[in-house]
């Protein structure tokens, strides 16, 4: 029931976000976004939502949760029309999640697990940050800040290994992505292809993949 209820919510919150998405993209705060992508966001939340349910279940960390999964629509729809990722989303998500999961300590007496994802979120921060000075064109500096809060919420889920699978699989993501732009001549060698959402995409997966994931590595 709990995924459920929390695609119903995704849902219900689709066209509130499908707003945040334009406004945020064009800065325009009387943007109004079309029909087609209020429904794709609601679609996209109610989805993005109920699995985060489904993989945190009836604990305090899944305020956190779900809060990121909303913020991670929000971050795909902007990114992908402007190449930006807003602080204003990602800073919130990342302190409602830390918060959220300190929470969920105090009440489950599971330490471990939150100093565990705040300690792989700044690791994550860090090596994502030095990768940015290394190869400026790799990554933007809103993608450094997106792997704060993607860390946090892989390292708390399933450790290192799971930070390292999530990273990996957006990598990936990204990577088929361009193949696929190139392929169908959307996008040159020289584009600039949006990397928050294959990194989005990749902490998903690897969510869902953490029984998997976390037995094997």
């Amino acid at each position: 029931m709990l995924p459920l209820a929390a695609a119903v919510l995704g849902a219900a919150l689709g066209p509130w976000l499908a707003r945040a998405t334009v406004r945020l993209a064009t800065r325009d705060p009387a943007a109004v976004p079309g029909r087609v992508r209020t429904g794709v966001t609601a679609v996209v939340s109610a989805a993005s939502l109920a699995g985060g349910a489904a993989v945190t279940g009836p604990r305090p960390a899944l305020v956190g949760v779900l809060w990121l999964a909303a913020a991670g629509v929000v971050l795909a729809g902007v990114d992908l029309s402007t190449h930006r990722l807003p602080d204003t989303v990602t800073l919130p998500a990342l302190a409602v999640l830390l918060a959220s999961t300190g929470v969920d300590a105090l009440v489950t007496g599971d330490g471990a697990r939150a100093v565990s994802g705040a300690v792989l979120g700044a690791v994550a921060f860090g090596v994502a940050a030095l990768v940015r000075l290394a190869v400026p064109a790799g990554f933007g500096f809103g993608d450094v800040k997106l792997l704060a809060p993607l860390g946090v919420l892989l390292g708390w889920l399933g450790g290192g290994a799971l930070v390292v699978a999530g990273v990996f699989l957006g990598l990936l993501t990204g990577a088929v992505a361009s193949l696929v732009l190139l392929a169908t001549g959307r996008a040159g060698w020289r584009s600039a292809v949006p990397f928050g959402p294959p990194l989005l995409v990749g902490a998903a997966l690897a969510c869902a993949l953490a029984p998997t994931l976390t037995g094997a590595l």
